[in-house]
């Protein structure tokens, strides 16, 4: 895999007349720019079209699913195009079409070739000698401590406390909540390769509105855990394609509102693709409502993952699979009866069951103790939350190479 970084020039747009330097003799008329520059509300977008609007003429197809991803077909070989605004990667089946490749961009935009990937958006790569590719965020992590004034705190075992739960209204309010407010946003951007902290950074995302002193206490301890595994991150490894989810739901769980909280986890093979801890939108009256609505939401994000696939011509040998721990939503799943008790599900329902009709996809039962989604769902003690972290493939950056 190989970053380049572009020139960004922009297409031309208009915007109204600026307050104050109106032109009385044509109130209605706009400014034509003649130059777009960073720091616009249309530049990255008009950037994007630009970029994009060559890649037909090289030989590559947008991807359905995500735009920003690209891929080139060459007989039985490939390259796979990723850009963010000015910011590119490049990987492929072979070293010498990526070359070419980077060629013929080049030959459209001035780029430089920053060499193998290892730093993206504040992505950390690091590779083994068996293939293994390890991501991390270390250095975001220390920066998010050194502003925080946390980085010679104890470490700590886990990011929260079992059973402490806290109201909206508990606790003195923060003077000044800016702080608070600054390091929560900066963790949700941590959870990109950490998804042990989702479900404790989502927890301290809900007092933003009015954060108190006890609040605060909690992202204190995020950060404590933090400085405990600031070299901790993503290990991916080759392996099978199949493609599988846990779904879970902790029913009423939010003290404040009593919504249940919907998470999951996607892999592809043993590696962690996509996961997910939010607050459902509705009260649920049952855990087997609050475990189809959870359900439904993985039945969504699967079926985005695969399409993915798809476009990058990657064919599943298999269905994917959802393993769930609530017998009585799997059973809702399946049946072939439409049951009026759950008609304020009917979406949700019909979504589910009909994928899985279709065998597009299969449920399967898995017990609560095996359940690895449950690390989004609640506060655990070390030794659970342990096992979950291995299972996930979180592990430091030990043997890596790239550091």
């Amino acid at each position: 895999m190989v970053i380049l970084k572009t020139e960004t020039s922009m297409k031309k747009k208009c915007m109204p007349q600026p307050q104050g330097f109106e032109d009385s003799a044509y109130p209605t008329h706009v400014c034509r720019l003649r130059k777009s520059l960073y720091g616009l509300k249309q530049a990255p977008r008009a950037w994007n079209a630009k970029f994009t609007g060559h890649l037909p003429a090289l030989g590559f197809t947008v991807s359905h699913s995500d735009p920003s991803l690209c891929v080139k077909r060459v007989g039985l070989d490939s390259v796979i195009l990723l850009l963010y605004v000015d910011d590119i990667i490049l990987t492929g089946s072979k070293d010498s079409l990526v070359q070419e490749v980077i060629d013929e961009l080049s030959a459209v935009f001035e780029m430089k070739d920053m060499g193998r990937l290892t730093y993206f958006l504040g992505l950390q790569i690091s590779y083994h000698d068996n293939g293994d590719i390890f991501v991390c965020q270390t250095k975001y992590a220390r920066e998010l401590l050194a502003k925080a004034g946390m980085d010679t705190c104890r470490p700590c075992t886990t990011p929260c406390k079992p059973h402490c739960q806290l109201l909206a209204s508990e606790g003195d309010s923060l003077s000044d909540p800016t702080i608070y407010r600054s390091i929560a946003g900066a963790l949700q951007y941590l959870t990109f390769t950490r998804p042990d902290l989702c479900y404790a950074v989502n927890t301290v995302c809900q007092y933003m509105t009015q954060p108190s002193y006890l609040h605060f206490q909690l992202v204190k301890r995020i950060l404590r855990y933090i400085h405990g595994t600031l070299d901790h991150g993503l290990t991916f490894t080759s392996g099978s394609w199949d493609l599988h989810a846990y779904s879970d739901a902790d029913w009423a769980s939010d003290v404040n509102t009593r919504r249940s909280t919907t998470v999951f986890v996607v892999y592809l093979g043993n590696n962690p693709v996509s996961w997910q801890s939010k607050k459902q939108n509705s009260v649920s009256r049952s855990s087997t409502e609050a475990e189809y609505r959870a359900l439904a939401n993985t039945t969504a994000d699967l079926a985005w993952v695969r399409q993915v696939l798809l476009d990058l011509k990657v064919f599943l040998p298999q269905p994917p699979t959802i393993h769930c721990d609530n017998l009585s939503a799997l059973a809702l799943s399946s049946t072939p009866v439409y049951h009026s008790r759950i008609k304020h599900l009917d979406i949700d329902f019909h979504f589910v069951r009909e994928r899985v009709q279709k065998k597009d996809l299969i449920m399967q039962y898995i017990p609560t103790e095996e359940q690895v989604a449950d690390i989004f769902t609640k506060e655990l003690h070390g030794p659970i939350f342990l096992r979950h972290c291995r299972n996930l493939q979180l592990s430091s950056s030990a043997g890596f190479e790239g550091e």
